[in-house]
């Protein structure tokens, strides 16, 4: 009988996830580690040789440390429910003009639950993954989620969509280390290759950052559909022709092919009539945004305003802000203008390093 009785962790092969095992099996945990395949290479129209968390190498690297340390390992081929929907919602929002962030959705409604389901079944009581954050129960019986102590590599933007049912059931090993002190972990444990595997910040059905050719290989004659629109001005003045709505961002200033003697951004994007509006970095400046969608983590509604800083972009700093609920949304009033509010990203609420919950941008 294990000290802390039975942990699944979900193992990419990366030197987060491996660590996080080792570390749980040397608590005294009896750990099952887990590799989700989600996606095949193939099927995203790359044109350069696998790499990332689903690639072959990565499996065969989780289960290699999990085979010297002496406990379980299991693949789990979840591609038809990822794509059906994390990919497909990636593909839909650019169509509707939006920008998507499917590492929230993949943790809210796939990852988690395809851990939590083969946790049951190999009865594991808790599920732990290698993402840097930490979590506690709180005095109203609330799981709240806080920032990782390593500030550059905090995570815990992209989980504020876990329900409480499965924070219950989570544990975040590394929440309380820097990246540094995880890679010299590997080093002490032998793992030479391991410790100094380097880091993918694309998303990973899209390794090589080129969602455009992305998006052409899923939609059929999407070149067609959409390109020849125009370009306008916030006053409606036509200055040119775009390749195709979906190709462009909110705040985009690279890549335009309209020189006009100043700097102009996307700062609107209109898919009835495949418009893509240009202004200045001005016009980009808002200091209300409205978030759909939103799941509480720290407190079970929001009656009255709170004062919290509000990220619109996982590298953001954050700006200081009063959030309330109101009419099912969340209302963000800034205390100074934010840049690039993009329909469609995360708007993600801290009270101090506690994650107050998140949405997506309406």
């Amino acid at each position: 009988m294990s000290k802390h009785g039975r942990i699944l962790v979900a193992m990419s092969g990366g030197v987060d996830s491996s660590v996080a095992s080792v570390m749980l099996h040397e608590q005294g945990y009896e750990v099952i580690g887990l590799t989700m395949k989600t996606w095949d290479y193939a099927s995203a129209g790359g044109s350069s040789k696998e790499t990332g968390c689903c690639s072959l190498d990565s499996i065969n690297d989780a289960r290699a440390l999990a085979v010297g340390y002496g406990f379980p390992h299991y693949i789990l081929d979840i591609r038809d429910e990822f794509g059906d929907f994390v990919i497909d919602n990636f593909v839909d929002e650019y169509l509707a003009g939006r920008t998507p962030n499917p590492c929230v959705l993949c943790n809210t409604h796939i990852k988690w639950d395809a851990l939590l389901k083969r946790a049951d079944k190999l009865d594991c009581e808790f599920i732990a993954t290698g993402h840097y954050a930490n979590i506690r129960l709180e005095s109203n019986d609330r799981y709240v989620i806080s920032k990782g102590r390593d500030e550059n590599k905090d995570q815990s933007y992209v989980l504020w969509g876990v329900s409480q049912k499965n924070l219950a059931r989570t544990k975040f090993p590394l929440g309380s280390f820097t990246k540094a002190e995880i890679r010299q972990m590997a080093l002490d444990m032998g793992q030479l290759e391991l410790a100094n595997k380097s880091e993918s910040y694309e998303i990973c059905f899209v390794p090589d950052n080129d969602y455009r050719s992305f998006l052409r290989h899923k939609v059929e004659n999407l070149d067609e559909k959409v390109a020849g629109g125009d370009f306008v001005l916030t006053d409606g003045t036509i200055i040119g022709k775009h390749q195709g709505y979906p190709f462009y961002t909110i705040g985009q200033r690279k890549g335009l092919g309209i020189a006009l003697g100043h700097p102009v951004f996307v700062t609107h994007i209109n898919p009835q009539t495949n418009t893509v509006t240009l202004g200045t970095h001005e016009d980009l400046q808002q200091k209300t945004a409205y978030v759909k969608n939103a799941n509480l983590v720290k407190y079970a509604s929001i009656t009255e305003p709170i004062e919290a800083v509000t990220k619109i972009r996982y590298k953001d700093a954050g700006a200081l802000s009063h959030i309330v609920e109101e009419n099912g949304l969340i209302k963000v009033d800034f205390h100074h203008s934010v840049s690039g509010i993009a329909p469609g990203q995360s708007a993600v609420f801290y009270e101090g390093s506690d994650l107050l919950g998140g949405g997506f941008l309406a």
